[in-house]
């Protein structure tokens, strides 16, 4: 696995209402809330992190909720779609609860051979669940209402809509190391076999397709892991080389990213394993506490009368 991608790291989306976000995705899909802390260049909004016990990377989807912000609309040039696994016969508690909390749902579909049951956030985000193939051995996060042996236990893929999917399918290949798996249809399919699990990327090409635009209810961005620093700046060079412009690299205090917005329009992050979510409280206390930036950190006050209130 050395100097590979590791498949996803994380996914960030937008959400417009602080407090129905945090409800929905750690009561509602029973997710960890691994931190709470604040957008980078936007210190009055929350930057919330859900995912597992650890906040292992491959299970986390993060969030800027921005209160009262408008829908968005998901289209050509966006992540459009978010997969998680769960464990074999666990539809029928995902469906029954579905319908428990009023979660909007569709028909279960089948792709390469799986079967997906889709549902949709309360913002319209839009996700499915799948039974993989292969078993996915990850453990989920257990709250009292979702057990481990129904929890979600991390990404299997996400879908990238495009009008063509030839210069994206390159930059997968090329650079960050997948290879098409199989087609059907307009979606084709490419894995990493550096890992075995969240390491999917499914090409969806749509020539007549509509841009989509970012707001609540959309996917922000998707970020590739790596395993340190120095893989991280090996592929900065790799996407350099390639003739796409690509950022310095950040330090996110949990991770290190870089970014890059792909020829189709998608934005992407490499981010790193280190040094990850205990580094500022210990493991019991994940999300508990508001973590600030240090830079933020003498307007502690301020920041914190500024926040929405959250109920946790």
């Amino acid at each position: 696995m050395s100097g590979q991608i590791l498949g996803l790291h994380h996914i960030t989306a937008i959400a417009g209402s602080v407090q129905i976000n945090y409800d929905f995705y750690t009561r509602v899909l029973g997710l960890r809330m691994v931190k709470k802390t604040v957008n980078f260049d936007d210190p009055a909004t929350y930057h919330f992190y859900y995912g597992n016990k650890e906040g292992t990377p491959g299970t986390i989807l993060t969030f800027f909720p921005w209160e009262g912000v408008g829908p968005g609309k998901p289209g050509v040039g966006m992540a459009t779609e978010i997969s998680y696994t769960v464990n074999p016969d666990n539809y029928e508690f995902w469906e029954n609860r579905f319908r428990e909390f009023n979660v909007k749902t569709g028909e279960k579909i089948e792709r390469f051979g799986e079967l997906y049951l889709p549902f949709s956030d309360p913002d319209g985000l839009f996700f499915t669940l799948v039974i993989p193939a292969k078993p996915d051995e990850r453990k989920g996060w257990e709250t009292p209402e979702v057990k481990s042996d129904n929890a979600i236990k991390g990404f299997y893929n996400t879908t990238l809509t495009l009008s063509k999917i030839d210069e994206t399918a390159k930059v997968l290949t090329d650079i960050l190391g997948y290879h098409l798996q199989s087609q059907e249809g307009n979606r084709y399919r490419f894995v990493t076999d550096a890992i075995s699990t969240a390491c999917t990327i499914d090409l969806l090409e749509d020539p007549e397709g509509k841009r989509g635009r970012n707001s609540a209810g959309t996917n922000h961005h998707i970020a590739f892991r790596v395993a340190d620093e120095n893989t991280q700046m090996a592929y900065q060079e790799k996407v350099m080389a390639k003739g796409l412009q690509i950022t310095p690299k950040i330090n996110r205090d949990y991770f290190y990213s870089v970014y890059f917005r792909e020829p189709g329009g998608v934005l992407f992050e490499i981010a790193t394993d280190n040094p990850g979510f205990t580094i500022d409280e210990p493991l019991a206390e994940l999300g508990t506490n508001l973590k600030l930036p240090k830079q933020y950190e003498p307007s502690r006050k301020e920041i914190e009368g500024i926040l929405p209130k959250l109920k946790q």
